[in-house]
């Protein structure tokens, strides 16, 4: 835990230096629907299904361009109807790589947005990551988090946190 904040608070550094940061696209991030049981690799259960649905509905006018999950099913399927509607291909990075994903993220423009789909410890710390200063805490029973970050240049960025 101690060498993953490290490892962020360098790469954060680094883009900080690079003048990066404030040229991050707006970041949506969500977990996980509802499991079907409590294995590793669970698929959705009917809510978390209809969840994904939602989701699609939710953000089909969003200008999404990627969309990222993290190896698991639950974040796969949870992804799948709004890619499919957007016709996007979802892009799977493993949860326990988030250097590998703030690189993705940062690697498109301001002016697109970018959804990822993770877990009820990887968003929040995908969040702090990206420079949300407050504490984020998902419950294991929580589904319905949207969160959007919204780069600010030379500021924090602006997190809602939503709903669906």
């Amino acid at each position: 835990m101690m060498r993953s904040a490290i490892r962020s608070l360098l790469l954060a550094a680094s883009l900080l230096a690079s003048g990066l940061v404030w040229a991050q696209p707006t970041v949506m991030l969500v977990r996980h629907g509802e499991k079907l049981d409590s294995s590793r690799d669970s698929v959705l259960s009917p809510a978390g299904e209809a969840r994904a649905l939602r989701l699609a509905q939710m953000l089909a006018a969003s200008g999404i361009r990627a969309i990222y999950t993290t190896e698991y099913r639950r974040t796969i399927l949870l992804a799948a109807p709004l890619a499919k509607q957007l016709v996007v291909t979802p892009v799977a990075v493993p949860g326990a790589d988030q250097d590998a994903l703030l690189k993705r993220i940062g690697s498109h423009k301001s002016n697109e947005t970018v959804l990822v789909v993770g877990h009820s410890n990887t968003v929040p710390a995908i969040l702090k990551a990206l420079g949300h200063t407050e504490e984020v805490k998902i419950d294991e029973s929580e589904f319905d988090n949207l969160f959007v970050l919204v780069p600010k240049e030379g500021k924090a960025p602006a997190v809602v946190r939503l709903k669906y």
